[in-house]
């Protein structure tokens, strides 16, 4: 038992290490991959530490709670290893190809409204507070008024990602 506990403590500390230095270890094995392409992933760290933390502590389970021997803790712990695994590689796929969460663009920010922090002068900078998909962002603003703070305004031109033109909101 003591062998199927070492390999599921040693899947462990694959995935925390992967966690931690992750790219530097696929890199070392960067050369194991035999399929070069075919499975990209498929012998990642993660799917490897799932692998062997399974069938490490699967097989112990078996040993500890059955009379069986060591060929049935593997026969268990290998199928159990590779379910993980494939679970492990469909994740992380789903994960990395997940493209809902696309940030803002600076055409996100035309029609933003918002309201002044810092005042702006007709010749420099000043701060404005907008909303941009949900979410409050201050940005460096400059109008072609002088605008007091507290006023609400509406960007009509994106600068620069952190730098926006706007205009006083007329009622």
């Amino acid at each position: 038992m003591a062998w199927f506990l070492g390999l599921g403590i040693a899947g462990v500390v694959l995935l925390a290490l992967s966690l931690i230095f992750g790219d530097v270890l696929e890199g070392l094995f960067d050369g194991v991959d035999a399929l070069d392409g075919l499975a990209e992933g498929l012998l990642s760290l993660p799917v490897i530490a799932g692998f062997v933390s399974m069938l490490g502590f699967s097989g112990a389970i078996v040993l500890g709670t059955t009379g069986l021997g060591a060929a049935a803790a593997t026969a268990v712990g290998v199928p159990t290893g590779v379910a993980t695994g494939w679970l492990t590689y469909r994740l992380s796929r789903a994960l990395m190809s997940d493209r809902s969460g696309a940030a803002p663009r600076d055409d996100d920010l035309i029609g933003a409204s918002g309201s002044v922090v810092t005042p702006i002068p007709a010749d420099g900078y000043g701060e404005v507070l907008v909303h941009v998909a949900g979410q409050p962002v201050k940005l460096s603003a400059r109008s072609a008024v002088p605008v007091a703070r507290g006023t609400e305004v509406w960007v009509d031109q994106a600068l620069s990602p952190t730098a926006v033109s706007v205009r006083p909101v007329e009622r």
